[in-house]
Parts: C-alpha cells; structure tokens; sequence
C-alpha cells in the first residue's frame, strides 16, 4: 500500500509542515501520567490543565520548543526513612508535549489547589488581498 502524504495532492502547496507536525503529534505518546484537561476559554484563548498532586512549583518546568509545549515534572522523592503501607500518589516524573499552531502563543502559568493551569492565546494574523499583476513575456 502506498502512503499518501500531503505533496500527493497537487493543490496544496507549501503543507509539508503540517504533516511534519501530525507525526510529531502521533509520536509524542499517548501516556495517561498526568491527567489533563484543554478548555476553550473565549474565541481566541485556550488553558491546559495539569492534575499535578504532589509536586511543587519548583518540581515543574515549562519550556517552548520548535513549537512545541513541554512540561516536565521531576519530584525529589522526600520518601527517605519513612516507611509507606500504601503509596498510591504518584510523583513520578513525567514529560507532557502539545503541538502548538503558529499563533498560539503561551501566555502565564499558575498553581491551584494541586492543579497547572497553562493559558494560551491564538493571534489570528489578518486577512490579506493581494492583487498579482500579469506582465507581458
């Protein structure tokens, strides 16, 4: 079977990207560590939430990459000397990636009651006419 890519359809011109980006998307991983949410928040605004119990300010990193979110949390496992007769909060380390649109751009991030909060805008660019003159050859 042949792979159809988007430089097999002659009228879409100059969207390699894009398809660069759709398997990014697909490779970044589908793990479930940490729980998030995406919301809508108005026509051009956007917030991840991050379910990160157990992790401080300081445990967490966000970083911007070739256009790409990435959160990292790293705990310092504080569990020395004590002894557990049940762990089950999770402070693994962890890497969470989202593929951003040209335009969106990251705006605050802020801690709540054990959740990330990430806002993120859409710049729309403005509609532009061109008009192509035709020379003579």
């Amino acid at each position: 079977m042949t792979k159809m890519t988007l430089g097999s359809y002659p009228h879409m011109l100059g969207f390699e990207q894009l398809e660069q980006l759709l398997e990014r998307t697909a490779k970044s991983g589908n793990e479930g560590y940490p729980p998030f949410n995406i919301e809508q928040t108005s026509d051009f605004s956007y917030r991840i939430t991050l379910a990160v119990a157990g992790f401080s300010d300081a445990d967490l990193s966000i970083t911007v990459e070739d256009r790409q979110l990435v959160i990292r949390g790293r705990s310092k496992d504080d569990g020395a000397g004590r002894v557990f007769l049940h762990r089950g909060i999770a402070a693994r380390q962890f890497q969470r990636s989202f593929v951003l649109a040209e335009g969106v751009e990251v705006g605050e991030a802020t801690m709540e009651n054990g959740l990330l909060h990430v806002d993120l805008t859409l710049n729309k660019p403005e509609t532009v006419v061109q008009t192509i003159q035709i020379r003579k050859g």
